[in-house]
C-alpha cells in the first residue's frame, strides 16, 4: 500500500513539473476558423520524424539550462511544418537542448496552425501534388493569429523575465521555414514590449510572408538557408537579408550549397548542419549572449 501511495505521489509530481513547463498563451477569437479535432503529436512517416498538428490554443514549452551556466539569453523558437504541423523535434526540442548547453532559455512555441484531422502532414502533402492553391488559401486565413502567437510569446517572456532567469533585452526569436514566415511577420508588426530583440531565419517561406521594407528600428537579423533548397526560398532569403542592408541595419547571411528544405543540426556532415554553431558565434560576437 505505501508502495502505491509513494508512486501516486511521484507521478503526481511528475505531471505538476510538466504543467508549469507548459505557458499557455493569450487566445484571441479567430473568427470562421473552425477546429473540430484535438491537437496531435505523433510519429510523421513521411518526415520521419515528431510532428504536431492541429494547434489550436498556442502554448510554449520551457527548457531552461542549469543555474550553473545560465547567461540570461532566451530564443523562443518556432518549428516548420508548412503551418500544417510543427517540426517539433527537428526544429523545436532539439534546438532548445543544444541552446540549454550554451546557457541560453528556450522556448518552443506551438502557433496556431490550419485545422486538419489525421494525419497533417498526409494532407498537406496531397494537396502539394492536386491543389497548391487550397495550401496558400487555409494558411491565409490562420497566418494573422500564428503572428500574434509569437507576438504574446514575445511579450510572456519578457514580462515574466525574472520568473524565467532572463534579460529583459536579451530575447531573441527563430523561426524556421513557416516559423520563419511567423518571425518575419513578427518583425513587421511588433509594438514596444513585443520586439524581439534579435532575429533569426532559417530557410523562411517568404512565397507566404512576401518581403517587405524592414522596419526603420529592426532588430539585428541572422539568415541561412541552402542554395538548393527544395521549396525554392534561397531566392527570398538574399532579398529578405538585402531588406536589412537596404537599411543599414546588423544583419548577417549565411547561404550554404548544399542542404535542401528544412535542415537541423548534426544530421551529417554537410558544413549547412553547422548552421548553429555560426548563429552562437554571430550572437556572442553582438553580445546578445555573453
Amino acid at each position: 500500500m505505501k508502495k502505491s501511495i509513494s508512486f501516486f505521489l511521484l507521478l503526481n509530481t511528475f505531471f505538476v513539473l510538466i504543467a508549469q513547463n507548459i505557458i499557455k498563451l493569450p487566445l484571441e477569437p479567430s473568427g470562421q476558423i473552425v477546429y473540430n479535432n484535438d491537437e496531435k503529436e505523433y510519429f510523421s512517416n513521411i518526415l520521419q520524424t515528431q510532428i504536431v498538428t492541429n494547434v489550436s490554443s498556442p502554448t510554449m514549452e520551457v527548457f531552461q539550462p542549469s543555474e550553473e551556466i545560465n547567461n540570461g539569453t532566451a530564443v523562443i523558437i518556432a518549428p516548420g511544418g508548412g503551418f500544417y504541423g510543427l517540426n517539433i523535434e527537428l526544429h523545436g526540442k532539439e534546438i532548445a537542448e543544444w541552446l540549454n548547453k550554451k546557457g541560453i532559455t528556450a522556448f518552443v512555441l506551438k502557433y496556431r496552425l490550419v485545422p486538419t484531422e489525421g494525419d497533417g502532414i498526409a494532407k498537406l502533402f496531397k494537396l502539394i501534388e492536386s491543389n497548391p492553391a487550397k495550401i496558400g488559401q487555409e494558411i491565409s486565413k490562420v497566418i494573422q493569429f500564428s503572428i500574434n502567437d509569437g507576438l504574446n510569446a514575445i511579450s510572456h517572456v519578457r514580462s515574466n523575465a525574472s520568473k524565467f532567469g532572463v534579460k529583459s533585452d536579451k530575447i531573441g526569436l527563430m523561426g524556421f521555414s513557416a516559423g520563419g514566415a511567423v518571425a518575419m511577420g513578427v518583425v513587421y508588426n511588433f509594438t514596444g514590449e513585443n520586439k524581439p530583440d534579435f532575429l533569426v531565419t532559417a530557410f523562411p517561406w517568404t512565397t507566404v510572408m512576401p518581403v517587405q521594407e524592414a522596419p526603420k528600428d529592426a532588430p539585428p537579423m541572422f539568415v541561412v538557408c541552402a542554395s538548393n533548397d527544395d521549396m525554392g526560398v534561397a531566392p527570398g532569403a538574399i532579398q529578405l537579408y538585402n531588406s536589412w542592408l537596404e537599411q543599414g541595419l546588423n544583419t548577417e547571411l549565411h547561404m550554404y550549397s548544399k542542404g535542401g528544405h528544412g535542415f537541423g543540426i548534426f544530421k551529417n556532415e554537410l558544413p549547412s548542419s553547422k548552421w548553429i554553431e555560426r548563429f552562437y558565434e554571430w550572437a556572442v560576437s553582438e553580445d546578445f549572449i555573453p
